[in-house]
């Protein structure tokens, strides 16, 4: 299939270097305009000077098309790398090694200092012959910048989540150290008690960064088992209720019969916890946890669990962000990554998560687990 332009002649594209090109939607002729590109391309032909340079690549470099066809590659791209190297001397695509296909994505220069992520492919006729055409791939710098900014305010709020409660261990720790005999043996347990809840704290917090890094990686282990849904609700209702909450608080409703749920137990209870602790700590009057059959879509069954308050809610305006990183609503407290990970434990289950307003007028939360039975069970 050929790459065609309607613009210059020169620009055209042809099967040698289509190969190097991921090709999306064809038109009527069989071509496709490189602008239509969602990269910066650039492609040289075997003397080296540049034949095709489309908008996206005159977008990302701020050089004109007209500036950079005809020249050579290394007038029209003078690309260094963060040394200060020129980078087509140095890796020399035409005089190089003849076994090289390309080079693989970096970040380089332009003058002035203009960042941009570069990648190469050397098209040859024969595995060891001369280079043909050099096509070379453009992105911005933007998307990385995001996921770099995005670590670093995540490496900046757990830092921050993590020096409170190492500064109270550390600050009790050494009062008992040195005048562990002025202390009755009821302050010497309340200063201990602290510095236990403290380390749970820091030891959540670490958790929670791990549960992150596996989430993002996609390499959340999950350890299935059949799940009660319905007991893991009132083991979590009667762990509350035993720290002080009135039972009355929560209403639990149960649809019976419920399909068998395979699942990891220890990620379900994660997620029960995360969100009846919201329902709790952010809204307002009876939590309602309903456990029903999900409706069955393409003979596929599943377990719907839904936890409401009557709070405020959330504003419309917000829903669609309750789920990111650092979502803390309307109220400050805790590393607003709670619900970021409830969300990849669910989807890692193969489930889905929603948010909406409940019938009470607060949030309600509603995830579906599937069945999800092992193989060998099928």
């Amino acid at each position: 299939m050929a790459v065609g332009m309607s613009r210059p002649r020169e620009s055209r594209i042809d099967r040698a270097d289509s190969i190097a090109i991921v090709t999306t939607v064809a038109d009527a002729d069989g071509a496709i305009d490189p602008d239509d590109l969602p990269d910066g391309l650039v492609i040289a032909d075997e003397t080296g000077r540049v034949i095709c340079f489309n908008s996206a690549a005159a977008r990302i470099t701020a050089v004109p098309r007209a500036a950079a066809l005809g020249r050579p590659l290394e007038h029209a791209l003078p690309l260094e790398d963060l040394k200060g190297r020129r980078w087509w001397a140095l890796t020399d695509p035409y005089g190089g090694l003849a076994t090289r296909v390309g080079q693989p994505e970096r970040n380089l220069l332009l003058p002035g200092g203009r960042e941009v992520l570069v990648s190469a492919r050397y098209v040859r006729e024969r595995p060891t012959g001369p280079v043909r055409r050099l096509v070379i791939s453009l992105r911005g710098t933007e998307a990385r910048r995001r996921t770099e900014r995005s670590h670093a305010e995540l490496i900046a709020t757990v830092a921050h989540e993590l020096r409170s409660p190492l500064t109270s261990v550390k600050g009790f720790t050494a009062t008992l150290l040195a005048k562990w005999e002025r202390f009755t043996d009821d302050q010497k347990r309340l200063m201990l008690e602290t510095v236990d809840a403290d380390a749970n704290r820091v030891t959540r917090l670490i958790a929670e960064l791990l549960d992150i890094s596996r989430i993002d990686s996609g390499r959340l282990e999950l350890r299935r088992q059949p799940v009660d849904l319905s007991a893991a609700v009132e083991r979590h209702i009667q762990a509350l209720t035993a720290t002080g909450l009135a039972p009355d608080r929560f209403l639990v409703r149960t649809r019976q019969p419920l399909p068998a749920v395979w699942a990891d137990p220890d990620k379900v209870d994660q997620v029960l916890g995360n969100l009846l602790e919201n329902a709790v700590r952010h809204g307002e009057g009876t939590v309602t946890i309903e456990v029903a059959p999900a409706p069955a879509t393409r003979d596929e069954k599943g377990t719907a669990v839904t936890v409401s308050d009557e709070g405020p809610g959330i504003p419309e305006e917000s829903m669609g962000r309750v789920f990111t990183r650092f979502w803390r609503g309307s109220k400050r407290g805790g590393t607003g990554l709670g619900l970021y990970i409830v969300k990849g434990i669910v989807e890692a289950h193969g489930g889905t998560i929603t948010v909406g307003r409940g019938p009470g007028g607060g949030a309600e939360f509603r995830f579906i687990l599937p069945v999800g039975a092992p193989a060998y069970l099928a």
